[in-house]
């Protein structure tokens, strides 16, 4: 059988998405039926002010104004409600990217963001170019905006989203239950002593794992100060990301509590820190949400953004692999208990070991390289109809 080309697109809006798309070409290139692979930001390839619409707002809103996201989500989670307006926007400005694909000569384009699923569904649709088009969802949501007009086949975090997607009228043999991708490394045992040791950490003591993300857009300082007032045997690791203010400001309120907190800036050993922690305690972005899964990590839930991250707490509350903690205050109180409580947080882990999905970067690649429908759907002004009223009529 012929080699393969494997164009894997993204867009720097957050970092989960970026992520999500590392890990699907470390996939890629590790596949026998692969031959070349092809992974990039989607905004590298349009108008500098472009990117700077998508990444930089989204990055300003979400320190500024998270409940306008939280209102925009849910406003615009409606079959078809701003794809067109976001069409005008996109396909001026993806024109070098339009070029890029066409040099590239992909037999499959894997787009884990909606925006150059976008250009491409349309570009599929008009019969203007000649690719396999594949959309990996990275939220345990399926909002609207993943809508394509055209696609070959699409990837889910859960049951919940293929069964909704049917019912809006989506083909369910196009939709695989894959999990969100993370990294092939979350596939591999983590040997807990080994990471403890690399930093002074104690393996007698629970540890906590404090994750501002990548950006480090996270209420850690608060944690941290509650934190200190815990009288219970504990020792914690603050990841503060590119914050460097965050890890200035971290590290002046640890000074003298050396014994028990270790603050680090941006890492790559997340796979290995969390195969060691106890417990994290971070926001519930969807690539975050999918490591602790995989690592079958119990997590404590700070400040979610309006929308996706209130949508994927909610999954995690539902199914018992997390406890929220809406007031920092009572973080202290909340850990306490759930520290003291043995069989409680083996529960929780294990609820999150059951829904993990540390295997689906390959499951999605095998399905893109051996299961792909020749043919795109094309949705019809007729299917968005049906779309519409599946909504209404609940």
């Amino acid at each position: 059988m012929q080699s393969k080309r494997i164009m894997v697109l993204s867009a720097s809006v957050g970092s989960g998405h970026m992520k999500a798309a590392d890990a699907l070409e470390k996939a890629f290139r590790a596949h026998p039926l692969v031959g070349e692979v092809f992974s990039d930001d989607s905004l590298d390839h349009t108008n500098p002010l472009h990117k700077q619409f998508y990444s930089g707002l989204y990055k300003r809103l979400s320190e500024i104004t998270p409940n306008f996201l939280g209102w925009w989500y849910e406003t615009s989670d409606d079959p078809w409600a701003t794809d067109r307006v976001r069409l005008l926007i996109d396909l001026p400005q993806a024109l070098p990217l339009v070029n890029l694909i066409r040099d590239f000569q992909p037999d499959h384009i894997v787009c884990t963001h909606f925006m150059p699923a976008g250009v491409i569904a349309h570009l599929l649709r008009r019969k203007q170019l000649e690719t396999k088009l594949s959309i990996v969802v990275t939220d345990y949501h399926f909002h609207a905006m993943w809508l394509a007009r055209a696609f070959h086949h699409y990837f889910v975090a859960q049951d919940e989203d293929k069964i909704h997607m049917e019912a809006l009228g989506l083909p369910g043999d196009r939709i695989t239950v894959s999990g969100i991708p993370v990294d092939p490394a979350f596939e591999q045992p983590v040997d807990r002593e080994a990471v403890l040791a690399r930093h002074g950490l104690d393996p007698a003591r629970p540890l906590l794992l404090i994750s501002g993300g990548t950006l480090g857009l996270s209420p850690a300082a608060a944690v941290v100060k509650r934190l200190r007032g815990l009288d219970l045997p504990f020792q914690a690791l603050v990841i503060c990301g590119k914050n460097e203010d965050l890890h200035a400001k971290v590290t002046e309120l640890v000074a003298d509590d050396a014994d028990r907190f270790r603050v680090i800036g941006y890492t790559a050993e997340m796979r290995d820190l969390m195969g060691a922690a106890t417990l994290i305690l971070t926001k519930p972005g969807g690539l975050t949400t999918a490591e602790a899964l995989a690592s079958g990590l119990p997590m404590v839930i700070l400040d979610p953004i309006g929308g996706q991250e209130e949508r994927n707490a909610d999954m995690l509350l539902e199914n018992g692999a997390a406890i929220k903690c809406t007031e920092v205050t009572v973080l202290a109180h909340k850990l306490g208990m759930l520290l003291g409580d043995p069989e409680r947080l083996a529960a929780m882990s294990a609820n999150a070991r059951r829904l993990g999905r540390p295997d689906a970067a390959r499951v999605i690649a095998d399905t893109v390289l051996y299961e792909l429908q020749p043919e795109p759907r094309r949705i019809s002004r007729r299917d968005e109809k049906k779309f519409r009223e599946a909504i209404t009529e609940g």
